[in-house]
């Protein structure tokens, strides 16, 4: 694996320019209240680079006329402090894991850079400044880039998230892999909840026995918080509470997806609480599964991304005229208002380009649904689908979706 993360590297430092240096912050975990504090997830550009997931680290690329140079500061061991917090990693261990020769500890970095600074050639810095609204969270990469403008106004400071981007949109054969383990672990999940649903129970049981079986075969976490949404509660998009109780004739939608290895899955799949789809049910499923099946069938190199979106409308847009729901075109927004795809891989909201042409390595989700509030249906069916270099690879082929095999397997 410290190969996989030594290429990461080298390959962003290609991308730069001599005169470069590119930092990265592993991040913290928040607090929640009190002195408690929300489960620690490191920023996944970080881990691309260096395969470690402790919290604070900072990593530091470095590109002159003649070497390339990679530093990581890291946490000094204290055996006080481990005694309430678990134990820290060593520097060999570091560099077991990144393959990084070059470990500081995180004490030593301001006065290393300014050193740095101060004696080298560098004029141009690499943050990872992305930001995902204009008043989104300031970063430590953001808060970074005040103290530098500050105290090194000659620095030029940029954007390092255009180069992740391109480097994170193709996948590796390792990560592939990585990503088809996270999928199984998906799959014997929701077998798991198809096997236990039964009208009367809480949603929350649905998402239990998901969590469960993950966990016990080897996931890290959830990807992201479970939806499992019944009945009415399946129009909303990202319904969380997981609270009502599933009732006798009501679907539930289940969108989620196991971790493994930090690498994602995301999956959707809508199941009849009592084993059965009604008509009404099944007819509105099959719009859906129809939408799935013909925005994979055209997935191949070469493409652009918008396209998918347009196809899933298209059909979902012509299903529901022919059933009688909508009569004109544009009265598929009340019931379709989501896009089709995503990339994903380390996150499940992968970064990547939207503009981008469909390319061989890049892994999206295609996930058509139809939300029909008045009555009280919610159908969501997801895939993760790699693109090759003749068309595409569905990984999450082997969980069934079709109306026959689910209420087969239910019954």
């Amino acid at each position: 694996m410290r190969e996989f993360f030594s290429k990461n590297r080298e390959n962003l430092l290609d991308k730069m320019s001599v005169g470069d240096m590119a930092v990265f912050f592993a991040g913290t975990s928040p607090q929640s209240t009190a002195d408690s504090h929300y489960k620690f997830r490191p920023d996944k550009n970080f881990y691309y680079l260096t395969g470690t997931t402790r919290e604070s680290f900072i990593l530091v690329l470095m590109k002159l006329e003649d070497k390339t140079e990679t530093v990581i500061f890291v946490e000094k061991p204290d055996y006080d402090i481990e005694k309430w917090v678990g134990r820290k990693l060593t520097k060999d261990q570091v560099t077991e894991i990144s393959g990084i020769e070059n470990v500081q500890y995180l004490s030593g970095f301001e006065n290393w850079l300014t050193r740095t600074i101060y004696t080298s050639k560098y004029d141009r810095i690499f943050l990872d400044l992305a930001r995902m609204s204009f008043n989104g969270e300031t970063t430590a990469a953001m808060k970074f880039a005040e103290d530098l403008k500050k105290n090194f106004p000659e620095m030029t400071l940029k954007n390092v998230h255009k180069f992740m981007c391109e480097l994170r949109m193709i996948k590796s054969d390792f990560e592939v892999e990585e990503i088809k383990k996270a999928i199984n672990l998906t799959k014997n999940g929701l077998e798991q909840v198809m096997k236990n649903l039964k009208p009367g129970k809480y949603e929350y049981t649905a998402e239990a026995e998901f969590q469960y079986s993950i966990r016990k075969n080897g996931a890290d976490t959830n990807a992201f918080d479970t939806i499992a949404a019944s009945g009415g509660n399946a129009v909303i998009l990202h319904y969380v509470e997981n609270n009502n109780i599933m009732e006798e004739d009501t679907l539930i939608l289940m969108d989620l997806g196991a971790q493994y290895k930090q690498y994602a899955s995301d999956i959707t799949r809508t199941y009849p609480v009592n084993g059965k789809f009604t008509d009404r049910q099944k007819e509105i499923y099959n719009i859906v599964l129809k939408a799935n099946e013909e925005v994979i069938k055209m997935m191949k190199p070469g493409l652009a991304f918008s396209e998918l979106n347009k196809k899933c409308t298209e059909v979902l847009t012509k299903g529901l005229m022919d059933i009688g729901l909508i009569k004109e075109e544009k009265e598929i927004s009340k019931y379709y208002y989501h896009g089709v795809s995503h990339f994903m891989g380390l996150d499940v909201h992968d970064i990547g380009f939207r503009d981008a042409v469909i390319a061989p390595g890049m892994i999206f989700t295609v996930e058509p649904g139809l939300y029909i509030a008045e009555e009280n249906i919610g159908i969501r069916i997801e895939d993760d689908i790699l693109i090759t270099e003749t068309g595409y690879e569905n990984l999450s082929k082997d969980i069934i979706k079709s109306v026959e095999d689910i209420e087969k397997f239910m019954a």
